[in-house]
């Protein structure tokens, strides 16, 4: 089957291992592939080297490069902005003006260009609150005098 394999053999595999990393798995465990691939290629510019020791030193490359890259990848990485895509975590802390009034312990608050569920004890319009915890798609509310003090 194999007679010789040659250097730009495994760049070619190399090239393709890389495009599969691009565009299938995003996990980078391809690239590694690759990147043992193109180790090798330049192994296989000695002359003497057989494709034995070639598929030999591939093999340990591939499955050492990607047993390093799962030990050494960064751990998940903290965000400057860990509220960015929690909208209405942005609100805990942050005093607004009622509205309309809390009735039954339900109401709405208008922050920006939306309209927010609350939840919390009855209120009439014009009361100042404080943001104190978010559920879901509600708000939980204290009177902002009750926040400040508790």
């Amino acid at each position: 089957m194999f007679d010789e394999l040659l250097y730009w053999h495994w760049w070619v595999i190399a090239v393709v291992l890389i495009i599969l990393e691009l565009t299938v798995s995003g996990a980078f465990f391809f690239l590694w592939l690759g990147a043992a691939a193109v180790v090798v290629g330049l192994l296989a510019l000695i002359p003497g080297v057989t494709w034995e020791a070639q598929l030999l030193a591939f093999a340990t490359l591939a499955v050492v490069s990607v047993f390093m890259w799962r030990i050494y990848k960064p751990k998940k990485l903290e965000s400057e902005h860990p509220t960015l895509n929690k909208r209405g975590h942005q609100y805990i802390g942050r005093k607004f003006t009622l509205d309309a009034p809390i009735v039954n312990g339900v109401g709405k608050l208008i922050v920006a260009d939306t309209t927010w569920k609350i939840n919390g004890t009855d209120m009439p319009e014009g009361t100042q609150v404080t943001v104190t915890s978010v559920d879901g798609t509600a708000l939980h509310v204290e009177k902002a005098a009750t926040a400040e003090a508790g």
